[in-house]
């Protein structure tokens, strides 16, 4: 049985077992969110839940690693640009990020 999960108003469909992140790039979608500073496009990198590249809005939940959550019927997917930000781009000295004072 194939899932039909909801991105951008969209539908996208997954595979069982196949988690968020593989089912939006099989559906062409390659970026979810983008950076707070400059607003670069994220989406999968490592695939293995290793760096925050992947994060998205899972039923309302922020932060989730597209690559680690499997997909699931009636999920409603969104890039929250508020929660979205990966480690290095929150500023506070993590991963590279510049220390706020």
């Amino acid at each position: 049985m194939t899932h039909q999960m909801t991105f951008r108003g969209g539908t996208v469909a997954a595979e069982p077992g196949q988690s968020v992140a593989a089912a939006l790039v099989a559906a062409g979608i390659l970026d979810w969110r983008t950076t707070r500073k400059g607003g670069r496009p994220r989406g999968l990198f490592c695939g293995i839940g290793v760096c925050f590249d992947c994060l998205i809005t899972v039923d309302g939940v922020p932060d989730q690693r597209a690559c680690l959550v499997t997909a699931a019927d009636g999920m409603r997917l969104g890039d929250d640009a508020e929660t979205g930000a990966a480690p290095e781009d929150l500023g506070d000295g993590r991963n590279g990020g510049a220390a706020r004072a």
